[in-house]
């Protein structure tokens, strides 16, 4: 692991930890998790698996650290690494041919929707809700950060992805 690309990792999750703090909660405490497309992001700059294990493990503190959803804490730990290694493994099949500007949003939906899904089966089995809270919290949470996180990444992917280009990031 090269310094510069771990600094840049800290540089995304310090990002994605003061928007998380800053984001109103929708619903019970819950609020999309911004973190989560900084975490994407870094995996689509530096596609390793040491840097992945990193940046997961970071994530899942900081979000930990920050979350107001009841179970949260635990829910994050576990639910950023299973989600960082979809998302890592679904962006390995991917052909480096297809055009980023249909895989990214896929991705993203994907990684998105898997990490809603893990937080809340986690979190109602910790908390002990009844069986219906999925589908709501899935809906009222979830889905409104799977168009967030969309459109997040889709705008500050190229805009990262230029000024790599600019300032001549070497890529380990």
């Amino acid at each position: 692991m090269r310094t510069k690309d771990l600094i840049l990792l800290a540089l995304f999750m310090g990002i994605g930890a003061v928007l998380h703090m800053i984001s109103p909660p929708i619903l019970f405490g819950m609020k999309p998790d911004i973190m989560l497309p900084m975490m994407f992001l870094g995996i689509m700059l530096f596609p390793k698996v040491n840097y992945v294990i990193v940046v997961s493990l970071a994530t899942g503190v900081i979000s930990a650290l920050t979350t107001g959803a009841p179970g949260g804490q635990i829910s994050n730990m576990v639910e950023k690494p299973i989600t960082a290694f979809i998302f890592f493994g679904l962006l390995l099949i991917i052909p480096k041919a297809v055009n980023q500007k249909i895989t990214v949003p896929i991705l993203v939906t994907v990684g998105t929707l898997v990490s809603g899904s893990v937080f809340l089966i986690m979190a109602l089995y910790v908390v002990g809700l009844m069986e219906g809270a999925f589908t709501a919290l899935f809906v009222a949470v979830v889905l409104p950060a799977v168009l967030f996180n969309v459109i997040f990444t889709l705008i500050l992917y190229p805009i990262i992805q230029s000024i790599m280009k600019r300032s001549n990031f070497e890529f380990a």
